[in-house]
Order: structure tokens, then sequence, then C-alpha cells
């Protein structure tokens, strides 16, 4: 098996898109006629975003991200060249900060927001 694709489910998917392309500088990919299901443009593992209505319709209750609660156990990982100007570019489009861009005792060059819907989005420089 191989990693396809992560799915977030959301209030608004145009104001969820709109963000990840201002916050991150994602292009949008592609967009359901419903206006319903929507993915960035992320490489081969997609990145989508499904309206609180469809996602209501598979059968199986869930908990709601929000911007008042606290992040969920899980993150979307993006990797920068430059992890203080995207921290501050995504704070810039509405992010929440979560931990400022700190260099790890490994190396790495790592810093969290929550996005529009509350989701954990770790900035980080590749490890070497």
């Amino acid at each position: 098996m191989k990693l396809g694709y992560t799915l977030i489910y959301v209030d608004d998917l145009a104001a969820t898109m709109e963000f990840y392309s201002e916050a991150f500088g994602m292009e949008k990919g592609f967009l359901h006629e419903s206006n319903q299901y929507g993915e960035m443009q992320t490489g081969q593992t997609k990145l989508g975003f499904v309206q609180h209505e469809t996602a209501s319709s598979h059968g199986f209750k869930y908990e709601k991200l929000g911007l008042d609660r606290t992040p969920a156990g899980f993150e979307i990982g993006l990797i920068s060249e430059d992890v203080e100007a995207a921290f501050k570019k995504a704070l810039d489009a509405g992010a929440e900060s979560v931990c400022s861009p700190e260099k790890k005792p490994w190396g790495q060059m790592v810093s969290y927001v929550k996005d529009n819907n509350g989701v954990l989005v770790e900035i980080c420089s590749s490890m070497s």
C-alpha cells in the first residue's frame, strides 16, 4: 500500500482552499462541481478538503475541529527552505501561532500553526 491522500473535513471548503493558497503558497487543484470536495496541488500525495455536509453522509460520527479547541493528535507537515519566512506568511494569512520557529537538537528548524479550521500544521526544514 501507499498513502494516496489526506482529507480534512471542514465547514467552508472555499475559505479553506483560499487559506492554504495564501498561507502556504499551495496551488488549488481539483474542485468538484458540487463545491463539497477539493484538493490542493501537493505532489503525488493529495491534500484534500471535504465539506461536513458530504463527510457526514458516510454514516459515521467524528469530532469536528475548531480554532477554539485543542488541536487533534495529528499534523500536516510542510517543508520549507525558509521556515521563518513561511511561518510569518502563514500568520499574515490568518494562521494562529502555536510554536515559533525553533532549531531542534537534531538540527531541523520547526514551527507550528493552526490553520483556519484548527488543524495543526508543522512548518519545518527538511531533515538532512
